[in-house]
């Protein structure tokens, strides 16, 4: 139920025209203090239809206006303060979050429209590193919340599987390499091979040629050359889908670069076509000036296709194929102005769709202040720090609870948890610093944090012994500890949405961190297993905060164990 829609219109049908209802509901205040009540309207906005001052039109209205779910009101200066009836409204939403449990806060803005979603992008034969987890994650926590809200995701991982350092491996692999050590350790001996290569290059310039040649005839189709790329690539995927795997992330597409080789022409032709292509010094560019970007190169003097041609045969595929509502691109910072000149030449193609792509940048991920790049002058493998996690958590758990069964188990979803749910919480925009101590805590704004808590509510449960709760019977509360956990659970409708919105996740991780906070709050505050009239009400309220932190940890892609 949306109480502010109800406190809105009971406002209208005192002012009548003097506001639209949608004015009202915009004007509405979260007051600061629970003594100032729920809800708080501004009178300013009627000053001048009114032509009385703000504080003498809070007066009238406090008078006349009246709701059945509003308490009282009380007029502070230009402000109405409303104060709803609690047990009005916790019995009606505890209810709606029984009944509809998981699907509470489903909507169904979507109408099943697809939305691509070009995530996570790892180079063949290059390891998957921590610079590829904001991506994999906020793309799939989006493709999470779209679902919620009525649209269909598409999972696209836009893999690097095409380039000149395929002609290098190539050569590396035939002059160093054994298919027994590629198959024991595809992306380790496969990077091996190109370091090699490059190593051996600058001894032996002859070797850059060789690497040319073997691309060239990749490119031509030559059968060796294109049986040893299929070859790289499906080892280097095995490994990635084991680290997706224990990320609990799968992908609807894994059409990377090579798959639009055969679709590029086809974008230069209609770019002669649309008359937007101009020769500078020997390249084909599209001029953007008049989009205040610079010219998009679009084909070397060598007459190369680059990065941004293959992505406008993508983006035409993808609307061709999915006829999308929004397609999304969840990749860094670094690349919005390749994205403003990609959406910008689509326009110039008369392409109105293009305004229906959407760049998801974030910022980075950092140690110390600094960019997270190097441990011992190597890449940071994803996997090494989710061995890590695991690790701390298993440590953890041995010291809180030795005797948990499946405990290995609990510290994979709570070390892997973890991980994701740290890089979630930040806006997505922000720099964040990362260390292992600080991100798998049992306490604080952690993910570990909000796994306990939802595990400490199944342990009530089961401790009442109570079968299931009775959906039929309303469960009023007004305390202030479990007023605060209702007015958190009646928002969530409107924090789905919002995260929907703004394409952002971190604020489903912060609604989970709040509502774990004020749950942890009850129960120091509450006996809730004591044998009373109100125990079955509490029990509701235990019942509908374990489901709700399980949808929140889901839409982030985390794990929720009922022990540990």
């Amino acid at each position: 139920m949306d109480y502010e829609l109800m406190v809105a219109q009971a406002i209208k049908e005192q002012i009548g025209d003097a506001l639209p209802i949608e004015k009202i509901v915009n004007l509405l205040e979260n007051p600061k203090s629970v003594e100032h009540g729920d809800i708080a309207f501004p009178a300013f906005a009627l000053a001048k239809a009114y032509r009385k001052a703000p504080q003498q039109i809070a007066a009238e209205l406090g008078e006349s206006v009246n709701s059945p779910i509003v308490e009282k009101i009380e007029v502070v200066g230009p402000y109405l303060n409303f104060f709803l009836n609690r047990k009005e409204v916790s019995a009606a939403v505890l209810n709606e979050v029984l009944v509809k449990s998981g699907h509470y806060g489903d909507a169904e803005i979507g109408g099943n429209r697809n939305v691509p979603i070009d995530m996570s992008s790892p180079n063949i034969a290059k390891p998957i590193s921590m610079g590829h987890l904001r991506s994999t994650v906020i793309g799939n926590s989006l493709a999470n919340i779209l679902k919620k809200v009525g649209f269909n995701p598409i999972k696209i991982n836009h893999l690097g599987d095409w380039g000149t350092q395929f002609g290098k491996l190539i050569v590396g692999y035939k002059l160093w390499g054994s298919e027994e050590a590629v198959k024991k350790d595809p992306i380790g001996e496969l990077l091996n091979l190109y370091v090699k290569f490059h190593k051996e290059a600058e001894e032996n310039p002859e070797l850059d040629n060789d690497a040319r040649e073997w691309f060239k005839k990749l490119e031509d189709g030559d059968e060796e050359a294109q049986e040893l790329w299929r070859w790289f690539r499906e080892e280097s995927l095995k490994e990635f889908n084991y680290i997706y795997e224990r990320l609990d992330i799968t992908f609807d597409s894994f059409n990377g670069e090579a798959f639009y080789n055969d679709k590029m022409q086809e974008v230069i032709d209609l770019l002669e076509e649309k008359n937007v292509l101009t020769v500078n010094e020997g390249a084909t560019i599209v001029d953007l000036e008049k989009y205040n970007l610079n010219p998009a190169l679009i084909k070397k003097s060598d007459g190369a296709t680059l990065y941004i041609t293959r992505d406008l045969a993508a983006a035409i595929y993808r609307k061709r194929t999915y006829d999308f509502a929004l397609s999304l691109y969840a990749v860094g910072n670094e690349q919005s102005n390749h994205f403003n000149q990609l959406k910008a030449i689509l326009k110039e193609m008369d392409y109105d769709w293009a305004d229906d792509m959407h760049h998801i940048p974030f910022g980075l991920i950092t140690q110390g202040g600094k960019k997270l790049s190097t441990r011992q002058g190597k890449i940071v493998l994803l996997e090494e720090v989710l061995d890590d996690a695991v690790a701390s958590a298993l440590e953890q758990i041995e010291e809180k609870n030795a005797d948990l069964p499946n405990k290995e188990l609990i510290a994979d979803q709570v070390g892997i948890g973890a991980v994701i749910f740290h890089d979630l919480k930040n806006d997505r925009l922000n720099n964040f610093d990362f260390t292992i101590e600080e991100v798998v805590r049992f306490e604080g704004e952690t993910g570990p944090y909000v796994q306990y808590t939802r595990a400490r509510a199944m342990s009530i449960l089961k401790k009442s012994g109570l079968a299931g709760i009775d959906t039929t019977v309303n469960y009023p509360l007004d305390d202030a500890y479990s007023w605060e956990i209702i007015k958190l659970l009646q928002d969530y409708p409107s924090v789905v949405k919002r995260a929907y919105e703004k394409f952002e996740p971190s604020v489903i991780a912060k609604h989970a961190i709040h509502l774990a906070q004020a749950f942890n709050r009850y129960y120091a505050n509450s006996k809730v297993l004591t044998d009373d009239a109100q125990k079955p009400a509490r029990l509701a309220l235990v019942q509908s905060v374990a489901t709700i932190l399980k949808e929140d940890l889901r839409l982030l892609g985390v794990q929720s164990p009922d022990q540990m």
